[in-house]
């Protein structure tokens, strides 16, 4: 007997309730199978995947050839495997000998509804709202995931970046203070490297003032660095990146190496395996020697 709930062994006895009036509700696949048949033992695995997969919406019946000799005879089985699809009580198509699974499933779609599609993770869902700007609703979802558990580390530390991009700076410290798992290092230091280019961003002169400045005049080293971070508040990475650069470029002294200094922050907020901290740590090495 399998163990799920969707695949079950008929008797003669129970055939009417387990095959018949359960295809009222649902398609019952009967698999006709004999212990000596060896395209029958190939066969149900693929039948038994092919049931799981559709979560409840068709069940797989198996009778056993040898045994239920009444239930052969009831529907005429003359050669195994035989495989016959139920449904509103009566047969309405089947196969006999072995088939791919192409082809099953090719038989199967035009009487079995697919599968409700799997409840999307929580934490993903999150996660792309935050990358889309929907701070609320992200929120409100981590919310709701810290109230099952306060210890839910990448919840946390997503929870702390929204709280970040809406200014509450503090309150985002807080909650990344509580992080108490090893296990989300890289995005525990980006969220906190994060709120640090935040914290800087506050007293500098609006990011539109800053252009300005940068379009009157291409070498004013405070205003290209003041605008990286901006960038770098907002994330936008490679552009924050490339002014840093060529600020470098131009002016290595420009405090007190402070464009090479955030250069490095930024490769170990990204990490080695970036491919912007690739191509800049390349860059920046060049630039060097």
């Amino acid at each position: 007997m399998s163990e799920s709930p969707y695949i079950f062994d008929v008797t003669t006895a129970s055939f009417e309730q387990l095959v018949i009036e359960n295809s009222f509700h649902k398609p019952v696949l009967v698999d006709f199978w004999a212990e000596w048949c060896a395209p029958c033992k190939a066969l149900m695995p693929m039948l038994a995947k092919i049931a799981e997969g559709y979560q409840g919406e068709l069940l797989l019946a198996k009778v056993n050839c040898d045994i239920e000799q009444d239930i052969v005879m009831r529907f005429g089985i003359r050669s195994l495997p035989t495989v016959v699809l139920f449904k509103d009580g009566q047969p309405v198509d089947g196969f006999a000998g072995a088939q791919p699974e192409s082809a099953i499933r090719a038989m199967l779609e035009p009487h079995v509804q697919e599968p409700p599609p799997a409840p999307a993770d929580p934490l993903e869902t999150a996660r792309a709202q935050y990358a889309a700007g929907q701070l609320g609703a992200a929120e409100q979802l981590l919310k709701q995931l810290l109230g099952e558990d306060n210890q839910n580390a990448a919840a946390l530390i997503l929870y702390a970046r929204c709280l970040a991009e809406r200014g509450e700076l503090d309150e985002a410290q807080a909650v990344l203070d509580a992080v108490k798992s090893d296990a989300h290092k890289q995005e525990l230091a980006a969220a906190r490297a994060q709120l640090t280019f935040l914290r800087q961003v506050v007293g500098l002169p609006e990011a539109a003032e800053l252009k300005s400045r940068l379009a009157q005049d291409a070498g004013d080293d405070e205003a290209a660095f003041q605008l990286s971070i901006h960038l770098l508040a907002r994330q936008q990475y490679e552009a924050a990146l490339d002014g840093l650069l060529r600020l470098f470029m131009r002016n290595r002294s420009y405090g007190d190496d402070l464009p090479r200094k955030t250069l490095v922050q930024v490769f170990d907020l990204l990490g080695n395996e970036h491919p912007l901290v690739i191509a800049y740590r390349r860059k920046l090495y060049q630039a060097l020697y």
